[in-house]
């Protein structure tokens, strides 16, 4: 009979099948960044389903701001908080639409305070608290800067950093809820990691270059508000942008098959989403833009950046070697 003791520091139990039956306890150090939640009223797996409720209302957002976008109902209240100078109610279809995204904003910005006043008071580390911290903070950010972006009657480059804006706060959202959940073991080649950035960046102008794309389109958000750019330029890098992710995405694929890495499930989750999307985007494409598949292309994109950053975090953070607690 033996046991092994596992390190004291705040750590996650998990289960680990044994070859000979015996029953067995994994301890994952890669916790490392948690503290132990003693007194907590939140446990660990509360906070991983906020940190994932988090993720979820930044993409939840994203979608309705699109639709505001796209039915042209940016100037749907044309004051700030309310639609009215005195009173919150809206009177018209695009101020329906308008304030009810500044409904589901208010209430992403309370689930983002709810995660950060919870990742303080479990006492996650100072890393994970400042992340949260940003989240919030980021969030906060576009409720003035929509005030702004209102006042100055949707110039394109404000509503362009509107949007930028939430990619980022979600990305890191969905950074947050990755580290604070289970990660798969074992590390991959440092020249995988760099490929995986390499995507992710990628990644990242294909959002800038479709963002381009749209403001450039029939959907401006308003009749009154001048397009940016020109249509098809837009439109031409943005392919080109396509081009290289899915390049550099393909040759990461074929790495982790070949190796039967066991991130490539993730890979593969990546895949499917960005199949789905690439289709929206061609029909959309064909069909002369209705601002329903827009939305949907949109709401797809965001999916995908959200998806594609939980990849490369474990990519870049996956769990250390698994210490056991047992008796054999």
């Amino acid at each position: 009979m033996r046991r092994v003791q596992a390190p004291s520091r705040g750590v996650v139990e998990l289960p680990i099948s044994h070859p000979d039956g015996a029953t067995v306890r994994g301890v994952e150090t890669t916790a490392q960044p948690l503290a132990r939640l003693r007194g907590a009223p939140l446990s660990l797996p509360g906070f991983r389903r906020l940190a994932w409720a988090n993720a979820a209302m930044l993409v939840v957002i994203v979608a309705t701001g699109a639709t505001v976008r796209l039915t042209g109902s940016g100037l749907g209240c044309e004051h700030w908080p309310g639609c009215e100078p005195h009173h919150f109610e809206p009177r018209s279809y695009h101020s329906f639409i308008e304030f009810g995204n500044r409904v589901v904003a208010f209430f992403t910005i309370l689930v983002t305070l709810a995660t950060f006043g919870a990742a303080v008071w479990a006492q996650l580390s100072t890393r994970l608290r400042v992340l949260a911290f940003a989240i919030f903070a980021g969030t906060l950010l576009q409720a003035p800067l929509g005030a702004i972006t209102i006042h100055y009657h949707l110039n394109p480059w404000l509503v362009l950093s509107h949007f930028l804006l939430s990619v980022v706060v979600l990305g890191l959202g969905v950074g947050l809820a990755v580290e604070v959940s289970h990660r798969l073991p074992g590390r991959v080649p440092a020249w995988v990691r760099t490929g995986s950035l390499l995507v992710w960046l990628a990644a990242g102008v294909l959002i800038v270059s479709g963002t381009l794309a749209t403001a450039a389109g029939p959907h401006p958000g308003s009749t009154v508000v001048r397009r940016l750019w020109s249509f098809e330029p837009a439109v031409y890098w943005h392919v080109r942008a396509t081009a290289v992710f899915g390049v550099s995405f393909a040759a990461l694929l074929v790495w982790l098959y070949r190796t039967r890495s066991r991130h490539l499930r993730g890979a593969l989750v990546v895949l499917g989403l960005l199949a789905v999307q690439m289709a929206i985007g061609e029909v959309q494409y064909r069909t002369h833009l209705p601002w329903w598949l827009v939305l949907g292309h949109v709401t797809m994109a965001a999916t995908v950046w959200a998806a594609l950053t939980a990849f490369v975090v474990r990519l870049w953070r996956p769990s250390a070697d698994v210490n056991y607690q047992s008796t054999i």
